[in-house]
């Protein structure tokens, strides 16, 4: 059958070419072994067992749980968002040196045998609970090898698309959809600290400490300086009552309201003159006490006025930073990079897909998409060098991930034959010196 199959792939327009497949030996994902020499410098998966329980029991468990965790991660990171897609990559070469011996040797785990790792195993509540915590180490081993004097925390929420049954769904009027409405908190490095799926009808801030808390409190036992960045759904007193006694610098955008127009009515008046072309923008900051809060408050306001525009653009930021408005409103604007990373997520990752019935379930499959996400992040942001340093996770994906690749076994050892297309050799070396001098890196 093969032989004869192989025979009828001729092609018309040239009769010198023809095709065979050996999927046996051909990857399109040798890219992937990149990630596992960064995840062994950096000892990221091997750490599982130190926050995750294997219930499984017996004498017919053929894959171990940090096998399994890097087939859920790794499949993820390369763009295979649904366990469906196991039953091939079971036989990949890529998937299976990346996975570890038993599985080069045999073949990584079917559908099956994952899917009920992620909806039996996982689901657990010591479980979804250590599968943050081993986030949080994943966070910390990239953050210690990198430089810094302070970390910006971003906390956002965004939504995830639902067109089932799926429990927790609920209509967002805001988006216009049926969804889950899942919170964020990133670093200014893009890592993702921390994420909590939540139903899709709850406000934007909702749980918000239960995702900030673990955070800051890992970090100040470090003695690390911390700043937070938020939009307006964060500006609530229990907020500013929480970040102040730990000694957080925050910026807050602040919705706007009568009383705080009225404070820099002296800034709405209409220039004199036709506008440049070049916006005019004046900044102004002012004690505010609205009747929620028990006591003033430092408020940073931006106007704008825009060349074509009759009303001008006026923001407000609620702040305990001493800096200059114009340096406060520059700082605030930084956060707009965690709605890119979001994106990234979205749309390289696919971290939307969350088809499973049960909530639970889809708060694995949520915390699965953050580590390979982070996964990702980490190589981009620490291993890169100067010619791709600026690739999104998405070109990583399309020009490194998916890089052709050959595997040719011999008697002592297994040789990968990669294809040189987006990735040269020379880049490639670059990436695994790179790798190899952060292992020796402390942490």
């Amino acid at each position: 059958m093969g032989e004869k199959f192989q025979e009828a792939l001729k092609l018309q327009f040239d009769k010198r070419l023809r095709l065979e497949f050996h999927g046996a030996k051909i990857t399109s994902d040798a890219g992937l072994l990149v990630f596992r020499e960064l995840d062994e410098a950096l000892g990221l998966t091997e750490k599982a067992p130190n926050y995750l329980r294997d219930s499984r029991g017996g004498r017919n468990v053929q894959h171990e749980l940090v096998p399994l965790l890097r087939q859920s991660v790794y499949s993820r990171l390369a763009g295979y968002e649904d366990t469906n897609d196991a039953e091939k990559l079971a036989r990949d070469p890529a998937m299976q040196a990346v996975v570890g011996r038993r599985a080069l040797e045999k073949q990584a785990a079917s559908t099956n045998t994952l899917s009920r790792f992620e909806t039996e195993v996982l689901v657990s509540n010591e479980n979804l609970r250590g599968l943050r915590q081993l986030n949080a180490g994943w966070a910390d081993q990239a953050v210690v090898r990198t430089r810094h004097q302070r970390i910006i925390l971003d906390m956002d929420s965004s939504e995830s698309p639902l067109y089932g049954g799926q429990e927790g769904a609920a209509y967002n009027g805001h988006f216009g959809c049926m969804c889950y409405h899942p919170l964020f908190c990133f670093n200014q490095f893009g890592d993702c600290e921390g994420a909590m799926l939540r139903p899709g009808n709850v406000h934007s801030a909702e749980r918000w400490r239960e995702v900030l808390e673990p955070i800051v409190e890992r970090y100040q036992k470090r003695g690390r300086r911390l700043l937070f960045r938020a939009d307006a759904a964060f500006a609530r007193p229990e907020v500013y009552e929480y970040l102040e006694p730990r000694d957080l610098g925050y910026a807050i955008r602040l919705p706007a309201n009568d009383l705080l127009q009225e404070r820099i009515k002296h800034l709405l008046k209409r220039p004199v003159g036709r506008p440049p072309q070049k916006p005019i923008v004046q900044y102004h900051d002012f004690q505010y006490q609205a009747k929620s809060w028990d006591h003033p408050r430092r408020v940073v306001a931006k106007v704008e006025w825009h060349q074509g525009e009759l009303f001008p653009r006026v923001g407000f930021i609620v702040t305990n930073l001493s800096a200059k408005p114009k340096d406060v409103v520059r700082f605030y604007n930084g956060r707009g990079t965690a709605e890119q990373w979001i994106k990234e997520g979205k749309y390289a990752l696919n971290w939307t897909r969350l088809s499973c019935h049960r909530f639970v379930a889809n708060q694995v499959r949520l915390q699965l998409f953050i580590l390979a996400y982070n996964l990702g992040n980490f190589l981009r942001r620490l291993v890169l060098p100067k010619p791709i340093k600026d690739w999104s996770l998405r070109s990583l994906q399309v020009k490194l991930i998916k890089m052709g690749g050959r595997m040719v076994r011999h008697a002592r050892r297994i040789i990968f034959q990669l294809s040189e297309v987006a990735i040269s050799r020379e880049i490639f070396a670059a990436l695994l010196g790179r790798i190899a001098r952060l292992s020796l890196a402390p942490g």
